[in-house]
Parts: structure tokens; C-alpha cells; sequence
């Protein structure tokens, strides 16, 4: 067999190996669910139970299935750009190209070596927060981690899903750790009929109340992150900019970290639905260095800067317009370039603005 195909069925075993964790999970929740609804069949908690139900369920759903966002197609390598990249030997060299291609973008962070993040993999610059993932073979943006209980990647597009999924899990478990516990005594002290249900009743609080230990500590971990704004690859290996390592560089506060994970509208918290600010690509920082090989914001974002600042003990690095979109309403950094071209457009044929204008 050649061996293309060998690895093909090696892959193909894998993400069915990948899928049964999340199997796991899926039969653990349908059974608490026959346990607690057929089996303890409690009708006055049964309306709350079904709606932390739900909720857990959908948020979990859509931690699975919803598709890490890869990064924009303007941090890719044009063909001429590959091509120039692979005729050089020297990696000095190397760097000065993307060092010019870099100029051109969102990019702050670097290597430990202080060299442009590229990925030989995917043939991209990476974006800030942006890693790539081994299981998924694609750069992920703001990778917080890859999660075999999803089988999915946590990363810009679904972190506020899985702080959801974190936070609705252990509501539930909580809850029926609360609601068993009577029946859970009574079973010892055989005040419980000698019937099927009371087994049901003995595991579903055991499950629930371990799960509920594990989930907890998990939980308030992902708060602490969020608070800081930092993700998980974050905390292990803090970034790196030019000025150097720094663990606080994307902080700007409590109030605007959770809201750039959570969104502006307190209505979309709770939902498990996207809310969550910026464009994935580029975010503001908190920084004492100036970065002279990148422009800063055109309009000069003195408010946002002032904000940004708000905790830290240095002056702020100015934003640019899309690292500024955080913080204030400007366009995201890809719309800012749609719009720039159309301005360059009009600008190359004057004759036909006149004619609009006449």
C-alpha cells in the first residue's frame, strides 16, 4: 500500500479515536438525564432542571461545532513571496523578508529569538495570540487550547462557548448534587424503596459531585485568565514583544477583558452566542516600547491609548485603528483595508468622482 494511504487510514482512525471523549460525555449527560427526570422524577425541580439543562447542552453544541477561525488571507504568503523565502539559505535573510511582509500588518509579538512568528506548516505569518495546533494541523486564532472533551479547538471563535459550557456544567452538576442529596441520605438510612430507582439515585450523586470538584477547579481557573486576559498557551509561555517578555501585555483591565471575550451587550452574556469584540487577527496592547517598525493608529487613538493604560504602570504603546476597534466603534483592521483600497481606487481615476459629483 503506498504511503499516502497509510497515512490516510491513520488519519481517518484518529479523528474517529478523537470523537470518543466527547461520545463519553454525550452518554454520562444522557443518562443523569434518565436518572434525574425518569428515575427521581422530583416534579418541583424539574423546570429549573430542564432549563440549566438546555442551556448546558447548547453551549456545549456549540463549543464542539463551531469552527476555529484561521488567520485572514493578507497574513498568508503570496506566491512571489514563497518563492523569494525558499531561495534564501540564510535565515537573516529569511527574516528581513517577513520582517517587510510584517510591516504591512497587525503583528507585535515575536519569538523568544526575537524573529517573526511564521509558520512552515500553514506558510503564514501568524497573527498575535495566533499557535498552531498539532491535532487540527491549522493556526488557530488566539488558540487557548485544543480540548478532547470537544475535540475541538478553544480559540477566538468559541471561548466564550466553552466558559458557558464550563460554567452551565457545573450549575448542573451543582444542581443535582443539591436536589439528590435527601435521597442520597435516605438511601443509607433506608428510607428509600427497595426499588431500581435508589441505585440510580447513589450514582447520580456520586457522578454529579465529582464532576462538580473537577468542573469547579477548571472553571474558576478559565475566570482567573479571563480576568487577566491571557490564554492558556499565555500563562504556560508568556508572549513576547520586542521590548521583551511580558505576561500583561494584552491586559487592559477586568472590566474590558471580560468584555472583549463576552461582548459590550449584557443581554448576549449568558446566550451562547457570538458576542465576542475584535477580528481575531489583532489586539490592544498594554506595552512600554514603542514598535518603530510598525505605524501607529492614524488617528492617533488618545482615548483608547488612555483606557488601555488603565491598571498598568507604564505608558501604552499607541493602537492601531483595528487594535483600537476593541475599545472603541472603529472598523475591524480588515475592513480598514477594504476601505483604504476603495479610497486608492477613487482616488486613481479622479475624472469619474467628478462626473459622480456633477
Amino acid at each position: 500500500m503506498a504511503p499516502s494511504g497509510s497515512r490516510s487510514i491513520k488519519r481517518g482512525c484518529q479523528r474517529v479515536l478523537y470523537w470518543i471523549p466527547v461520545l463519553f460525555i454525550a452518554l454520562i449527560v444522557a443518562w443523569s438525564y434518565y436518572a434525574y427526570v425518569l428515575q427521581l422524577c422530583v416534579v418541583i425541580y424539574l423546570l429549573v432542571y430542564h432549563v440549566v439543562f438546555i442551556m448546558f447542552v447548547w453551549a456545549y453544541w456549540q463549543t464542539i461545532f463551531t469552527k476555529p477561525m484561521n488567520p485572514l488571507k493578507e497574513f498568508h504568503l503570496s506566491y512571489s513571496d514563497k518563492e523569494l523565502l525558499e531561495r534564501e539559505d540564510r535565515g537573516e535573510s529569511q527574516q528581513e523578508i517577513l520582517r517587510r511582509i510584517a510591516k504591512d500588518l497587525p503583528i507585535y509579538t515575536r519569538t523568544n529569538s526575537g524573529a517573526i512568528r511564521f509558520c512552515d506548516r500553514c506558510q503564514l505569518l501568524k497573527p498575535d495570540r495566533c499557535h498552531h495546533c498539532s491535532v487540527c494541523d491549522k493556526c488557530i486564532l488566539k488558540m487557548d487550547h485544543h480540548c478532547p472533551w470537544v475535540n475541538n479547538c478553544v480559540g477566538f471563535s468559541n471561548y466564550k462557548f466553552f466558559m458557558l459550557f464550563l460554567a452551565y456544567s457545573l450549575l448542573y452538576c451543582l444542581f443535582i448534587t443539591a436536589t439528590d442529596l435527601q435521597y442520597f441520605i435516605k438511601f443509607w438510612t433506608n428510607g428509600l424503596p427497595d426499588t431500581q430507582a435508589k441505585f440510580h439515585i447513589l450514582f447520580l450523586f456520586f457522578s454529579a459531585s465529582m464532576f462538580s470538584v473537577s468542573l469547579a477547579s477548571l472553571f474558576i481557573y478559565h475566570c482567573w485568565l479571563v480576568c487577566k486576559n491571557r490564554s492558556t498557551l499565555e500563562a504556560v509561555r508568556a508572549p513576547v514583544f520586542r521590548h521583551g517578555t511580558d505576561k500583561n501585555g494584552f491586559s487592559l483591565g477586568f472590566s474590558k477583558n471580560f468584555r472583549q471575550v463576552f461582548g459590550d451587550e449584557i443581554k448576549y452574556w449568558p446566550i451562547p452566542v457570538f458576542s465576542s469584540l475584535g477580528d481575531g487577527c489583532s489586539f490592544p496592547t498594554c506595552l512600554v516600547n514603542l514598535d518603530p517598525e510598525q505605524p501607529s493608529s492614524p488617528n492617533g487613538s488618545n482615548s483608547a491609548n488612555k483606557g488601555a493604560a488603565e491598571g498598568c504602570q507604564f505608558l501604552s504603546k499607541p493602537l492601531r485603528e483595528s487594535q483600537s476597534r476593541l475599545l472603541t466603534s472603529t472598523p475591524s483592521w480588515s475592513e480598514s483595508n477594504s476601505a483604504a483600497d476603495k479610497d486608492k481606487k477613487g482616488a486613481s481615476n479622479p475624472g469619474m468622482t467628478i462626473e459622480n459629483e456633477a
